[in-house]
């Protein structure tokens, strides 16, 4: 998650959206969405990401952490990766009691507010299990309870069966993903998941077009495991891949939406396009190289200011072994980690378009040296 401002020269007016136009792939980014796979238990996702890839990638292929990965000329040399991770938030069962009624721990960072009320898919055994979450009612709150928040150890799980079922179906270590159905505005999709499912759209898209252009690099889409609590999954797949360079994807705050105090965090509106972090993480040259080419193709972008740190898989990546050079490239997105996260697809198509872009125009050899 990064913060954003304006960059200069860039085709962006407040004033007047964007006539960007994105191609979404509604059949592969809903299944995508739909997909229950927090942290750690990514499978099903994964499943979905590399059918897709099999469709047009020279090679696909999983590891033992749960990453995913698409290549095109895999014989080609060290390859440059693009990354998104594949997982969501989520929750996890610690315990249930004699009525039934399930506790849960965070699996990833959950503002508790966001969850009073919401129904969870937990991947039970048997089968799936929709439940749920409760919380005391207003009616039988004192006065003083009114005024405070939520904290998750108040709130549970309920399933409706009876204790003996949740607790055989239900063991602790269950896992569990918000329920809510995928749908459009517009140009806007709202939906669970889209930190950062779609970030690993991105990248396979990004792939297919370089695959349509028949780019000779060899270069790899990986579906990162485990960024919620840590970027893990990408420490374990740069080490295997040992890239020359990466881009990695993942969402910024979006900020037209009220509260955000733009001095703090910059500026990314819906319709401003591709957001590139500028980092003592992120490589100079590839952020001037990223800034040229959204230049020379006309493509929208704004900048964010990050003087230490992402927040990102490329936080992992950029000190791999003796360190790959990396950037990162944003999407705006509204309501981060809820049940009802928002994108533009105009900006989403904006990051695929651009990655293709620069990778497609590497040279044979390249120097990414600071």
């Amino acid at each position: 998650m990064a913060r954003s401002d304006t960059g200069p020269g860039q085709a962006y007016a407040s004033a007047a959206p964007l006539l960007y136009t994105p191609q979404v792939n509604i059949n592969f980014l809903q299944p995508l969405l739909e997909a229950a796979g927090p942290s750690g238990f990514e499978a099903r996702a994964a499943k979905v990401w590399s059918e897709e890839a099999a469709t047009f990638a020279h090679r696909v292929y999983s590891d033992h952490y749960g990453n995913v990965y698409a290549e095109l000329n895999p014989d080609a040399g060290r390859p440059i990766i693009l990354m998104g991770h594949l997982d969501e938030i989520g929750l996890m069962v610690s315990h249930v009691d004699d009525k039934g009624f399930i506790s849960v721990l965070n699996l990833g960072g959950w503002d508790a507010q966001v969850l009073v009320g919401q129904r969870v898919r937990l991947l039970a055994e048997e089968g799936d299990l929709l439940a749920v979450i409760g919380k005391k009612p207003i009616h039988l709150m004192e006065a003083s309870d009114r005024e405070k928040g939520s904290k998750l150890e108040d709130l549970w799980l309920d399933t409706g069966l009876e204790a003996e079922d949740v607790r055989r179906r239900v063991p602790v270590g269950t896992v569990g993903v918000i329920e809510q159905p995928v749908f459009t505005v517009g140009e806007r999709v709202v939906s669970k998941a889209l930190d950062n499912r779609i970030g690993a759209y991105v990248v396979l898209e990004a792939l297919r077009q370089l695959h349509g252009a028949g780019v000779p690099r060899r270069v790899i889409a990986v579906a990162s495991a485990q960024e919620e609590i840590g970027a893990f999954g990408a420490r374990v797949a740069s080490y295997q891949l040992d890239p020359e360079a990466a881009l990695v994807v993942d969402v910024t705050f979006e900020t037209a939406q009220p509260g955000v105090d733009v001095k703090k965090v910059g500026r990314a509106e819906f319709g401003s396009g591709a957001n590139l972090s500028v980092s003592a993480l992120t490589s100079p040259k590839i952020v001037k190289g990223l800034i040229d080419t959204a230049r020379r193709h006309e493509i929208p972008y704004t900048l964010s200011a990050n003087p230490r740190r992402t927040g990102t898989d490329a936080d992992e990546v950029a000190l791999t072994r003796a360190g790959v050079p990396c950037g990162v490239v944003s999407v705006p997105q509204r309501y981060m980690h809820s049940p009802s996260e928002m994108v533009d697809m105009r900006d989403v198509q904006a990051c695929i378009d651009l990655m293709a872009a620069w990778v497609g125009e590497l040279p044979e050899t390249s120097d990414h040296s600071r």
